[in-house]
């Protein structure tokens, strides 16, 4: 069954990623009208995220939000699939970053690094560094219970030469290699929603405490792996811009939490300045403590 659902959706992705620009956000353009106005997909959602994340705001300014997002929401999917027909000149042409060079610190003093970022902007095609810079460079992914179109999305987001590491075997990975001496760039989407246990970290992210996910700083401490945060910025439609800021040189150094909390505070700066950007799908309060 896995193979005949791949096999019926895979011709009409990939007539997708050949369509021409203009083709390609037009029919993003339809797909938002069915997604949001028809199907209403994970409204619900959206607008509870929005309402939590900005009381200040009217429901108008809300509404606005919602309807950007959608837009948004509809072109990152396309653009995800238009992968399928970049060359790296035309990857690296949509996806810049004019401060790549700061990476290159790390190489010189043999150390491997992790980068941080959220679901917001083209998170997908921040995995185009991989072909810029010296370090094998990898991410860390959930995989797709289809294992066909697991190894569909496999190959979009290793086809500028990334790796992927299931996120369930993560540190055995980092280990191994660490012990090798191998110099490796880590990339993690770290703005998840992690279990609600009260053994947890729990702090306040866009005005709402929730559990945090803490995974990049504990694996930035055990290997001592510096940090950087990745700031994905749309230039226009298709087009976008990443810089790095270091957030750590040294974790082994640094206070319990503080690159977490250092990281969280980026991304809520990030999501302020441009909210329609950032990916209001996933439930992230969905363990929210709301206080009256």
């Amino acid at each position: 069954m896995q193979l005949l659902v791949f096999i019926l959706i895979y011709p009409f992705l990939w007539v997708i990623s050949r369509l021409p620009n203009r083709l390609l956000y037009g029919l993003s353009d339809g797909l938002y009208f069915i997604i949001y106005r028809v199907i209403g997909y994970r409204r619900k959602i959206v607008r509870n995220n929005l309402l939590l994340s900005f009381p200040e705001k009217t429901f108008a300014e809300i509404k606005k939000i919602e309807k950007e997002f959608y837009h948004h929401f509809c072109d990152i999917f396309l653009e995800m699939l238009k992968t399928m027909a970049f060359s790296q000149k035309e990857m690296q042409q949509r996806m810049v970053f004019p401060n790549k060079e700061l990476l290159n610190i790390f190489f010189q003093k043999r150390q491997s690094f992790i980068i941080m970022c959220g679901h917001y902007n083209s998170y997908e095609w921040l995995l185009s560094l991989a072909s810029q810079i010296p370090h094998t460079s990898y991410a860390l992914y959930t995989p797709i219970t289809n294992r066909y179109f697991d190894q569909f999305i496999r190959n979009l987001r290793e086809k500028f030469h990334s790796y992927l590491i299931s996120r369930y075997r993560a540190i055995e990975e980092i280990r191994k290699q660490q012990h090798r001496g191998e110099l490796c760039a880590y990339g993690l989407a770290s703005d998840q929603s992690p279990s609600d246990s009260p053994k947890g970290y729990w702090r306040s992210f866009m005005g709402i405490t929730v559990p945090v996910f803490t995974g990049a700083e504990r694996i930035a401490k055990q290997f001592n792996l510096p940090v950087v945060f990745c700031d994905i910025q749309k230039v226009k439609r298709g087009y976008y811009e990443a810089t790095f800021t270091i957030i750590s040189q040294e974790p082994s150094l640094t206070a319990k939490y503080e690159i977490t909390d250092t990281f969280t505070n980026m991304l809520e700066a990030q999501i302020r300045k441009a909210p329609q950007y950032y990916l209001w799908t996933h439930n992230r309060f969905k363990h929210a403590k709301i206080h009256d």
